[in-house]
């Protein structure tokens, strides 16, 4: 099939799209770093900044119910679920909102189903809040070399009722934030997928007012989330680290 076309071996910083670029990637990484900007790994570094526990979950289901109880977790509900008594959702807003709980499964079909699709190596949530603190929390440990690669992961979107990946805005320049830092910390090389998301972060002077024009940032606007795209534009706003241990987001050490 080609695979090792597709491997970007050879480079110390690999960028992919999807869940099918992550597990394309995961094998030969030292980690995965999933971005999803708005919203999956916003909320997860709103919530972990809280001192919450994020599971990621495939589908808000009967088995994310069940998965819930399981690990005795309160499961999010959908954004316009939200009430007094059920103020946790994908929704950063709400979930700053909201008092923190000790653990919380957050399903969302694109960041939350790609964390949980990666398994057996290290998995970190970063977005534009947090993607300095990533860095170089990935570079403590001596990742981002040709011989210890960083795969970040641009987790896009879908297109409405037909369910196919959208490269979105946001994500590029999420990933380009994380792979930027990076780069300053010096990892490297990059790949030319991982120089192109990094450029189209650097050249990108109003990160605010690009996530609030782009599709996605607009579709949230026109539905009554615009603090949600206001909250993932705070560029580097958040210290921790999320990284997946037993099945849950929580900080690094």
């Amino acid at each position: 099939m080609g695979e090792e076309w597709f491997g970007q071996q050879c480079f110390g910083v690999r960028c992919e799209w999807g869940e099918a670029g992550a597990v394309a990637l995961a094998p030969r990484s030292a980690c995965v770093v999933v971005v999803d900007v708005l919203s999956f790994t916003t909320s997860v570094s709103v919530a972990v900044d809280a001192g919450t526990r994020v599971y990621p979950f495939r589908r808000r289901d009967e088995r994310a119910a069940a998965f819930a109880a399981a690990h005795d977790a309160v499961l999010a509900v959908g954004r316009r679920a939200v009430t007094e008594q059920r103020p946790w959702s994908l929704s950063p807003t709400a979930l700053r909102l909201a008092p923190p709980v000790p653990r919380l499964v957050l399903p969302s079909p694109n960041g939350s189903a790609i964390s949980a699709a990666v398994t057996g190596i290290p998995v970190l949530a970063a977005s534009l809040r947090n993607a300095s603190a990533v860095a170089r929390w990935i570079r403590r440990q001596g990742w981002g070399t040709v011989d210890q690669p960083v795969a970040v992961i641009a987790a896009g979107e879908r297109w409405p009722g037909r369910g196919t990946l959208r490269p979105s805005i946001e994500d590029l320049l999420g990933a380009g934030a994380v792979i930027s830092a990076l780069e300053a910390a010096g990892a490297g090389p990059l790949s030319p997928e991982s120089a192109i998301a990094r450029a189209a972060f650097e050249a990108t002077s109003d990160i605010a007012a690009a996530l609030a024009e782009c599709s996605s940032g607009r579709e949230l606007r026109d539905g009554g989330f615009a603090e949600d795209v206001t909250i993932a534009g705070e560029v580097d706003a958040g210290e921790a680290v999320p990284l997946r241990v037993d099945g849950a987001f929580a900080p690094a050490d």
